[in-house]
């Protein structure tokens, strides 16, 4: 099992986290949000955590989406904008993201991921199929898919929200790229499409929340709906020169499960990478948001 932790960001930094908070710097901006992975103790005194940052994330009490984040509201500094960009440089890749001040804590982007879009431009730059196909599920706004474009793939990006999919639009026009395909559909029923369809993808991206719902109401739930979903996937992937990457978020899911589901759909697979997305702040602690678990074949 590995723990991978982003190595080239100039513009994210992890200035402190504990009893249930983090305090992070995005680009000149330092904003306070909920981390529930956080259960140890603050490192900086609590008048830092007052007077640092720039905007300060409230929960408001009851109010919850329908993937189980806490709705609030953001406290900001006279200057704070509530939009700005911040850039990720990683060998010729270059990428740019709009981010926002959310009212579910969000900001648009999850830093730990860089070290995925790494392992996709680099397997892809690997890959000999020219403009290698990529599907990117519940692709968010858009990190790993403009990361594939940057590597000249042809990206295929699917979420359940229009506004999200504008957002993606946005990073991607930003980063200075273009042409990839926009697919607001439920993740479930664009796979069972594709796979009647007899279409194969030279890299699949796998991002599920715990929660969530497709455009027309669709439920999604992790534990029922993941077994589908990964045969779907096996269907899909190309046998050769290709890749699969699995991200979980569930606090209830470990790497090792992300492991034996990526054993159990893909059995010829002797190269599995497996671990957790780690992001480590000042004081020496390790922040972990994520499990994951990839392959290349």
């Amino acid at each position: 099992m590995q723990l991978l932790q982003p190595q080239h960001w100039i513009d994210y930094e992890l200035i402190d986290s504990g009893e249930y908070e983090k305090l992070e710097r995005f680009g000149k901006y330092i904003i306070r949000r909920p981390e529930p992975q956080a259960v140890w103790r603050k490192s900086l005194p609590e008048k830092e955590w007052e007077n640092i940052p720039d905007a300060i994330f409230k929960r408001e009490k009851g109010k919850t989406s329908q993937d189980g984040n806490d709705k609030g509201v953001w406290t900001q500094k006279k200057g704070m904008p509530d939009q700005w960009f911040i850039n990720y440089k990683y060998k010729e890749m270059n990428l740019k993201f709009r981010l926002g001040l959310t009212s579910f804590k969000h900001v648009g982007i999850f830093p730990e991921q860089a070290e995925n879009w790494n392992f996709i431009y680099d397997t892809i730059k690997e890959i000999k199929t020219e403009e290698p196909k990529i599907l990117n599920l519940f692709a968010y706004t858009g990190g790993a898919s403009i990361a594939a474009k940057s590597a000249g793939a042809d990206v295929t990006h699917v979420d359940s929200v229009r506004q999200v999919i504008t957002w993606s639009r946005e990073n991607m026009e930003a980063s200075g790229l273009d042409n990839i395909r926009w697919i607001v559909e439920d993740a479930l029923k664009f796979c069972r499409r594709e796979v009647k369809r007899e279409k194969k993808y030279n890299g699949i991206i796998l991002d599920p929340p715990a929660y969530g719902r497709g455009p027309d109401g669709e439920k999604w739930i992790l534990e029922e709906n993941i077994a589908e979903l990964m045969e779907l996937c096996r269907e899909l992937l190309a046998e050769k020169d290709s890749f699969l990457i699995l991200n979980l978020y569930s606090m209830g899911f470990s790497a090792v499960i992300a492991e034996n589901l990526i054993k159990d759909y893909f059995p010829d697979v002797k190269n599995c990478q497996f671990g957790e997305l780690i992001v480590p702040e000042k004081s020496g602690k390790n922040l972990p948001l994520s499990v994951y678990a990839r392959f290349k074949k």
